[in-house]
């Protein structure tokens, strides 16, 4: 039905959400071929997964294995292609003559929810698109070890911990505090950990000046879509209260997109909620675009027929395939 998914089906496979600017991009591989879908609030989008779901491979390689993956893998990697994949990123601490500069951020996901991070500085601020980050602020700027000691002093001191699972921020999203209240959270946040320095702090990491970054525009979290589908969205975002459990041979998934945060695309469906489909849930699957009809069954625009949940740790609801 939409714009993404029928432009790019036919073989192809999607890579998830990508954030390499203030608007989703949907990233997509069919061999060695690349391409992008860049998606815009209000529109729609729908597809059908098709067959197995398969490993994504390690570092751009295809998995040797060809191996099937389960459909509620948040990774979509086989054990090994895991193993592979953790072994060259900048966690595993396998990187320390990297010679490129590194930023250590506070971020801000909801009430009682933050954390602190390192990016490369040449990434700006993807990274925390890519976490959903509500609001954020950069704190230090230096060589990679002394960004990764900056880091765990902080975790230590501040009792901040190293990840906040996505289920958690996807219950708080639709009750967010206003403006004020969270950039002063990211302030005080970022008083804590200034107060540190000269205690564990290398001295080979800059600090950098407060400046508190909001991102609740630019994931489209102040909008909410309008009754009429012929008119733009409006303000105030509803709250998900449904998010997609895992894709099914033939299951299908279509709304109109209202909203996106890291790896969740938010979906209006036709029942008048939102369905919150986390795009690391459809890598490694064939998807083709929804028609209008399939045999005996009718396809809406906004239809979702794929395992539920319900967000905050509900059971499994109906729309399954």
């Amino acid at each position: 039905m939409t714009c993404a998914v029928r432009e790019t089906c036919g073989g192809w496979r999607c890579a998830g959400v990508r954030w390499p600017r203030e608007v989703p991009e949907l990233g997509w591989s069919r061999g060695g071929d690349r391409r992008v879908s860049v998606l815009a609030y209000g529109t729609g989008l729908g597809f059908r997964a098709v067959g197995e779901r398969h490993c994504v491979g390690a570092r751009g390689n295809v998995c040797p294995l060809g191996a099937v993956v389960p459909g509620r893998s948040t990774g979509g990697r086989c054990a090994e292609c895991a193993r592979l994949d953790r072994a060259h990123s900048v966690a595993a601490d396998t990187m320390a003559d990297d010679p490129r500069t590194y930023r250590v951020y506070l971020a801000w996901f909801g009430p009682g929810m933050v954390k602190v991070g390192i990016t490369g500085e040449e990434r700006g601020a993807a990274r925390l698109r890519e976490q959903g980050a509500v609001a954020f602020s950069w704190l230090g700027r230096g060589p990679l070890m002394a960004a990764r000691r900056t880091e765990e002093v902080l975790r230590a001191a501040l009792g901040v911990p190293d990840r906040i699972p996505y289920a958690r921020k996807r219950a708080v999203r639709g009750q967010l505090p206003g403006p004020e209240e969270r950039a002063g959270a990211v302030a005080e946040l970022y008083a804590r950990a200034a107060a540190l320095e000269g205690r564990g702090w290398p001295e080979s990491l800059e600090r950098l000046p407060l400046e508190v970054i909001d991102q609740v525009g630019v994931f489209g979290l102040d909008r909410a879509p309008d009754p009429d589908p012929g008119r733009s969205v409006r303000e105030g975002a509803p709250a998900p209260v449904r998010a997609v459990r895992e894709l099914v041979d033939g299951g299908v998934v279509a709304g109109r997109l209202v909203a996106a945060a890291g790896p969740d695309l938010h979906l209006a469906v036709a029942d008048g909620g939102v369905v919150v489909l986390d795009t690391r849930l459809i890598t490694g699957w064939d998807l083709t675009a929804v028609t209008r009809a399939t045999g005996a069954t009718e396809v809406t625009g906004s239809d979702v027929r794929v395992p539920l949940i319900d967000i905050g740790g509900g059971g499994v609801q109906g729309g399954l395939f």
